[in-house]
């Protein structure tokens, strides 16, 4: 019987893949009509990314062939979806964070900041939060965590060793971290080892020493999701929100891009960091700030110890040649342009020089990426000039230039363009088949509960099903449906897909909820009750927040005080004059 239930287990993505789309034939059977068909689709797909029985990317397949056998779209227009604006802004902000990374300018910037901010056990959790952050806005959450993760051990490394002074033995009190919980008589470590009680003092510097590790390794993984949303580039599942708004609402003036977005996020990415630096500082350190901060630390000559660590790692990278400086000039271009193409609260140049007939810009925060993208694979990664073929002494030959295809298509996530894509397909087949008209109707009753209570609501279950799933098959899968429910009852779209959009990026919980996580726990030292325990009340603490930036400042970013025309439904019958119900008193 156990060999039975091996093999089972051993085949259950073979099982789930042959008998899930069985065992929810009924439903298009019994109903046959497009809004079923659509719905048998839409569950089918959501319940293959839920368990990963195929590829995330394999299941985002499905809709080229499944809506045209259904008759809900033609092959031509489901194809169409999968390569909008919003791939090409994915494709072209990845690129120049290739290129970023290629050269190393990341690792550059956070040693450069480390140096700055020095090696106080709270300065040191907050500088590398503060560095990981930075850096997450622009590349991925986990190429920003693979390099800092090893940095911050190495950090640690080094400061376990200076912990006793190598000539009396004494402590370095700058890093004797306080002790919440009193030290019994057996203590046991994490590497299951037993220290006899008169080993005490050991065993307590261990005990520090392993919790401060912790709390080092779980900073680095939390600031890099934290990081992603202050951008619109950062993470994945931003990108899929402003996609789903170009989609289900072709009417919007551009209401997300660059400018809003980070005008929204930004301050929200600040305080949640802040929060979570306070949560980990409490968890892990304790709240002895005059030993945490340093304060009256006399052995300033073993904090030099520490920081050579750093020095070393930043000289070894030696002084920024011509194509760092050169990605840089272009990183920077490309920021001021994104600000500046269209802010909203003034004429942007592409208002100004690439306007269509209503005023709006023409080029789009894509094209913007794409042009410095062609650029980097232009401009040489060397003052232009001849060298020797290092294969063909005899043969001169120019320097390559910045990014070379190859480098790119080897980093380059196509699977997640592919993710990008099914959700527009999702989105499109909902709309065509009249699925998104009826759950708007089913979800109608809602208009009788205060809005913040259903953004509430709707935090809440994201948070907790972006743990399980990945953030961006949760976006994808939730964001049509509360766009539908917000027609239907007339509450601003924005108001309930901002905060699911900031909900999936809070996966705090589990190693298996982000790359980060999976990152800082396969270091080891940590387990997952390590993980669960610091990432509940930070995912509630995320939820807040995002709470109050949803209910102030984003109300002025975004106009959310009316329901907009470009909103309306056939199915409703909401006015842009009439305020929706978000500033509404229960």
């Amino acid at each position: 019987m156990t060999t039975c239930w091996q093999g089972l287990w051993a085949y259950r993505s073979y099982l789930i893949v042959l008998l899930l789309p069985i065992i929810l034939l009924p439903l298009p059977i019994l109903i046959p009509t497009k809004e079923a068909y659509c719905a048998y689709a839409i569950i089918l797909m959501a319940l293959f990314w839920c368990t990963e029985a195929l590829p995330l990317a394999v299941t985002a397949f499905f809709p080229l062939f499944l809506f045209p056998l259904m008759g809900i779209m033609e092959a031509s227009e489901v194809s169409t979806e999968y390569l909008k604006d919003t791939n090409i802004l994915f494709i072209g902000g990845l690129i120049v964070a290739i290129a970023v990374e290629h050269w190393n300018l990341h690792k550059r910037i956070a040693l450069r900041a480390l140096l700055i901010i020095g090696v106080r056990p709270a300065l040191l959790i907050l500088g590398f939060m503060m560095v990981t952050a930075f850096l997450s806005m622009w590349i991925s959450n986990t190429a920003t965590t693979a390099m800092m993760v090893p940095i911050a051990h190495a950090v640690l490394e080094e400061l376990q060793n200076t912990r006793m002074d190598s000539q009396g033995g004494s402590d370095n009190p700058t890093f004797e971290l306080q002790d919440p919980s009193p030290q019994k008589e057996v203590t046991k470590l994490e590497n299951g080892q037993i220290t006899p009680a008169h080993s005490e003092p050991r065993a307590m510097k261990s005990k520090e020493e392993v919790r401060f590790s912790k709390g080092m390794s779980l900073c680095v993984a939390y600031s890099a999701s934290i990081g992603g949303i202050a951008t619109l580039t950062g993470t994945t599942p931003n990108l899929v929100m402003q996609g789903q708004m170009q989609s289900i609402f072709p009417e919007n003036p551009n209401i997300i891009n660059f400018a809003s977005w980070f005008g929204f996020a930004f301050p929200t990415m600040v305080i949640l960091l802040l929060l979570a630096w306070l949560w980990l500082q409490f968890l892990f350190l304790g709240f002895n700030f005059k030993k945490n901060f340093g304060i009256g630390d006399q052995g300033k000559e073993k904090k030099q110890a520490a920081l050579q660590v750093i020095k070393i790692q930043h000289k070894l990278l030696g002084p920024m040649n011509f194509a760092e400086k050169a990605v840089t000039v272009l990183f920077v271009i490309l920021v001021v342009l994104w600000f500046t193409r269209e802010p909203g609260f003034f004429p942007g140049w592409g208002n100004l020089a690439f306007a269509n007939s209503k005023g709006e810009s023409m080029p789009s925060d894509g094209t913007v990426a794409m042009f410095i993208s062609v650029i980097l694979f232009i401009v040489p990664s060397k003052i232009p000039g001849l060298t020797q073929d290092p294969e063909n002494p005899g043969k001169l030959q120019a320097p390559p230039a910045l990014l070379t295809w190859k480098t790119v298509n080897e980093k380059m996530p196509w699977n997640i363009m592919l993710l990008l894509g099914a959700g527009f397909a999702l989105a499109k087949g909902s709309e065509k088949s009249g699925l998104s008209e009826w759950v708007g109707d089913k979800l109608s009753p809602l208009q009788h509960m205060p809005p913040p209570a259903t953004a509430l609501i709707i935090c809440l279950l994201i948070a907790t099903f972006t743990e399980c799933i990945s953030n961006v098959a949760t976006t994808t899968l939730f964001l049509p449906i509360l766009a539908s429910m917000a027609q239907a009852i007339c509450l601003h779209p924005l108001y309930i897909m901002l905060p699911c959009t900031l909900a999936s990026s809070l996966a705090f919980m589990l190693p298996v909820a982000t790359p980060p996580n999976a990152i800082v726990f396969s270091f080891g030292g940590l387990k997952v009750t390590d993980m669960a325990r610091a990432g509940f009340l930070l995912n509630i603490i995320g939820v807040l927040v995002i709470m109050l930036a949803i209910n102030t400042w984003s109300f002025h970013i975004f106009n959310m005080h009316t329901f907009p025309s470009w909103a309306q439904s056939n199915a409703t019958q909401c006015f842009p004059s009439q305020p929706d119900h978000t500033t509404a008193s229960p």
